[in-house]
């Protein structure tokens, strides 16, 4: 049996928080009190409560992320289930985007954390440590739009289904990153 780590009963604690409350109204005291911790405890392990938000988010996309090239994963499923989880957790997301702002935007944390996981995906299959830095900004430039348009369907400005979604994240990547991520191979 596997025990959920402090981190995650605090993760869980704020998600239960922010299912009736805006995002910015939440104390880290309510937090801890929610899950009968004390708010030293939660500084032992994050920042504020934008760390806790960004770390949540990144161990949600690293797990689909790491499946990439198992089993015949391939990235367009990879695409799709990023989707699907957004889907599922579109009030939770909507939430977030609406009610964090400034440097702590979550926008900003959903850039930085697709655009990390993206890039240790592909220094993992290119066998290269350090990509240069025209490949930093391809995919610096796709996670962008891509963040920007699953933002939008996230809060409902247009319609589309996951899988629609995904293949057009798919079909918008990158001519240099194409080699990459649209090969079918096994890690």
């Amino acid at each position: 049996m596997k025990r959920k780590t402090a981190k995650e009963i605090l993760a869980e604690s704020f998600r239960e928080l922010a299912e009736s409350k805006k995002i910015d109204k939440i104390t880290i005291q309510e937090i801890a009190d929610n899950c009968e911790y004390s708010p030293a405890t939660f500084y032992r392990h994050f920042r504020d409560k934008y760390d806790l938000i960004a770390w949540d988010y990144a161990g949600r996309i690293e797990k689909i992320m790491m499946r990439i090239g198992k089993g015949g994963y391939v990235w367009r499923q990879a695409l799709q289930d990023v989707l699907v989880y957004y889907q599922s957790e579109r009030e939770y997301l909507a939430n977030l985007l609406v009610h964090t702002s400034g440097h702590d935007s979550f926008i900003q944390y959903m850039t930085e954390i697709n655009t990390q996981a993206l890039t240790a995906y592909i220094q993992s299959v290119s066998g290269r440590a350090d990509l240069d830095h025209k490949e930093k900004l391809y995919i610096r430039m796709y996670c962008i739009g891509t963040v920007s348009l699953s933002c939008e369907w996230i809060l409902g400005k247009f319609s589309a289904s996951a899988e629609e979604l995904a293949n057009i994240f798919e079909d918008s990547l990158p001519v240099p990153l194409r080699p990459l991520l649209l090969e079918k191979r096994e890690l």
